[in-house]
């Protein structure tokens, strides 16, 4: 990467970059192969994080008893990305990496508060997920840098989650998704974090919601006030897919469902 810069793009799963390839949306002069490079693939715990290697597949995560039991939000978002054979392929790190505002893991790392490794010569830095995507396709990493690994923490005890993506076909990416957490403490919310993704130009954090929803046990009032938060704070754009205003309604009915989903699960736990 150092050598070639732009003329190069790394390539694992290459479930993003073949059909871009394919389309001549991009044409480097170089591919780097690092599907060998077995060290930056893996599932594991570390200091209270579930830490997941760039090169694990979208697969691996979905199957694996050690997600489902410390980030089941994970394991559910992974079944929702694209096709089986796409996620035996496909890689966390290359999605992440690519940065599209519509995919399962962006939007999950900036919901989860995930940091990521990134790693060039000079050595590695760690950066927040909700820093590294500043644009569709476009991120804070340099030309000469790889990410390494996604650090998700893990789901804290009494907390519960909600997931909820509308798409065309099964497998096709997310119109809108929504992705949310509650942590509970007798029987109230003490926190809570929402993100939305397919709805902005990057996946967004809506901390707005927070508000409506502390101290609450999960009430239709305060759940419809969050909602409607999450839907004032989105700037989508229209496309053959949906206009601006179909996805803030989209927005408000999926941020709704995926807190009444959280809230059912933290009193579940």
């Amino acid at each position: 990467m150092a050598s070639y810069g732009a003329d190069a793009k790394l390539i694992a799963g290459g479930q993003s970059l073949m059909p871009m390839l394919n389309l001549r949306l991009a044409e480097p002069a170089v591919l780097i192969d690092i599907n060998r490079l077995s060290t930056l693939a893996g599932i594991r715990r570390e200091n209270g994080h579930l830490r997941i290697g760039a090169l694990t597949r979208h697969r691996e995560v979905e199957i694996s008893p050690e997600v489902a039991a410390l980030e089941p939000m994970l394991t559910r978002a992974a079944r929702e990305i694209g096709h089986l054979a796409i996620r035996n392929r496909g890689t966390i790190g290359g999605s992440t990496a690519h940065a599209d505002p519509s995919a399962e893991w962006p939007l999950l790392a900036v919901a989860l508060d995930a940091q990521l490794d990134l790693r060039s010569r000079a050595g590695t830095r760690r950066v927040a997920a909700r820093e590294f995507f500043i644009g569709p396709f476009t991120t804070i990493a340099e030309r000469d840098e790889i990410l390494t690994a996604v650090d998700f923490p893990i789901a804290p005890r009494g907390s519960g989650f909600g997931f909820q993506e509308m798409c065309r076909r099964p497998g096709d990416f997310a119109i809108v998704a929504v992705a949310c957490r509650v942590n509970m403490s007798a029987g109230k919310c003490v926190g809570a974090s929402l993100a939305v993704g397919g709805a902005d130009a990057v996946p967004r954090l809506i901390p707005e919601i927070a508000k409506p929803l502390a101290g609450s046990g999960g009430e239709a009032d305060a759940v419809r006030e969050a909602a409607k938060l999450a839907r004032a704070a989105v700037d989508p754009s229209s496309d053959l897919h949906a206009s601006a205003e179909f996805r803030r309604r989209i927005v408000e009915v999926l941020s709704r469902r995926a807190l009444e989903q959280a809230f059912a699960d933290a009193s579940s736990s």
